[in-house]
């Protein structure tokens, strides 16, 4: 490895969630595979999170990772002991405390670009203090979102125009205004925006800082939301430099099983399983980390799949808080036990849509989730919940044409709208799995995934583009 860049050193600053420090640690791996000297700042519980990826990149012969960590003030705005990730939260009511314990790295954190001097900062979006602290220093802040360019440029001129407020109810469409694509949505699915509650504040202040940055670094790449990327930095004059998809820096299976610490069932037995599958034949359902479904949702999810008589995996994560299991009923489980592998927990997501087997992939939207899918070459089911996930269906069902909306109507918070019925994702699977245009989704998939791969080998958009920040970095530090 070339070691030109090793005079810069940069500060990465995940936020405590698990979409969040993935694809950041994938990031702070890119950077130090040329050579950029490279530290990560977190607190001490969340160190276990990433380590063993650091290790593995240790004998790719990346360069040395530091991780430094700064104590998390839990205590201090009244959340447990031990709560220093969103996972931990015991509540969704306790996430403004949580805002605030991150609010209060500010003064710690300055010490460390005090004593250290790093010449950039890569903060998460959640840390918009990041900006003004690092300029106190004289030092660039990069900001990462984790999210599309798509929905950078959504929020951005939904922000500008306010579009939903021309509207006289919140299920009437409405355009977003000079805007590729003609995209529709409605107040109801934008839910975040328009709301006047404790967070709104939190919201500006992160698009205040956002606008002062230096600019930000996408998870994303130049082909696959071009006419965005373009709105981003020609007509909104913002600075961006799309570097993904970052999952594609895994490059062997351990890798790839790693992105977070354990999977819930062995890797192994999963991909046997699915090693007895005819490609193409296998749904693959995960909703995330975060979202957790009421009962009767997943019993709906249940009953769609097993009418739509597809074989699936399903990982249904942590539903429940007592150690009782979820079932949709007594004997589905039994009725499902050769067309259906339900994991509990985390599963090795990447591999798994790697392969073969896999037709298709039903997703809340999530970001990392999307690009993996898309990595993949995967056609998507689309279930958006919260965040920018309808932003992101809106992408791959009208943009991109390789998803299929089952009808959710509603944001909401983590907890998914329930009004949506089995027999919506009955049709909604077959549509992607036996239907006529089925073909031309898989085809049209195939050839995205083949651009993701492309961007990111040496001459590609995504390396050019990293190259390039790199160089730009060095220039402003002599």
């Amino acid at each position: 490895m070339g070691t030109k860049y090793d005079s810069l050193h940069i500060f990465f600053f995940p936020f405590m969630a698990h979409g969040h420090v993935i694809p950041l640690v994938d990031m702070v791996k890119l950077f130090a595979a040329k050579g950029v000297k490279t530290t990560i700042i977190t607190t001490p519980l969340n160190v276990p999170t990433f380590s063993k990826a650091i290790e593995n990149a240790k004998t790719h012969r990346i360069k040395e990772i530091q991780i430094q960590t700064i104590k998390f003030p839990n205590v201090e705005v009244g959340l447990p002991e031990g709560c220093e990730h969103v996972d931990s939260i015991p509540s969704p009511n306790l996430f403004p405390a949580f805002l605030e314990a991150i609010a209060l790295l500010k003064e710690p954190f300055e010490q460390f670009l005090f004593q250290q001097r790093p010449n950039c900062v890569v903060a998460d979006m959640f840390f918009p203090w990041a900006t003004n602290s690092a300029a106190k220093f004289g030092i660039p802040r990069l900001v990462f979102h984790g999210i599309s360019l798509f929905s950078l440029s959504a929020t951005a001129t939904m922000t500008l125009y306010e579009p939903y407020n021309n509207t006289s109810s919140d299920s009437e469409l409405f355009v977003i205004p000079n805007f590729p694509g003609e995209i529709k949505m409605t107040r109801l699915q934008v839910g975040n925006l328009l709301s006047k509650d404790e967070m709104s504040s939190f919201w500006k202040e992160v698009h205040e800082s956002d606008v002062k940055s230096y600019g930000v670094v996408v998870n994303s790449f130049y082909e696959l939301e071009k006419d965005y990327a373009d709105l981003y930095v020609k007509k909104l004059g913002r600075k961006a430099w799309p570097i993904g998809p970052l999952s594609l820096c895994n490059k062997d299976k351990e890798d790839k099983t790693y992105r977070r610490n354990k999977t819930s069932i062995d890797d192994h037995e999963c991909l046997k399983w699915l090693d007895s599958k005819r490609s193409n034949s296998v749904v693959y359902v995960c909703f995330g980390s975060v979202v957790r479904f009421p009962n009767s949702m997943l019993r709906e999810i249940a009953m769609g799949l097993e009418a739509s008589g597809q074989q699936f995996i399903w990982v249904m994560g942590k539903q429940k808080e007592d150690s009782e299991e979820w079932v949709p009923d007594e004997g589905f489980e039994k009725r499902m036990e050769h067309k259906g592998l339900i994991i509990r927990g985390w599963a090795p997501q990447v591999l798994i849509l790697e392969h073969e087997a896999i037709g298709a992939f039903v997703t809340h939207c999530g970001w990392n989730s999307t690009l993996e899918g898309v990595a993949a070459g995967v056609p998507m089911i689309t279930f958006p919940v919260s965040a920018e996930q309808f932003y992101n269906e809106k992408l791959l069902t009208e943009v991109l044409k390789i998803g299929v909306p089952v009808g959710v109507k509603k944001w909401t918070l983590f907890v998914g709208d329930d009004s949506v019925k089995w027999d919506a994702i009955e049709k909604a699977v077959k549509r992607v799995m036996v239907e006529e245009e089925a073909e031309g989704m898989r085809n049209r998939a195939k050839a995205l995934a083949q651009m993701a791969r492309l961007a990111v080998e040496e001459g590609g958009s995504s390396d050019l583009n990293l190259d390039a920040l790199i160089v730009e970095l060095c220039s402003l530090s002599h």
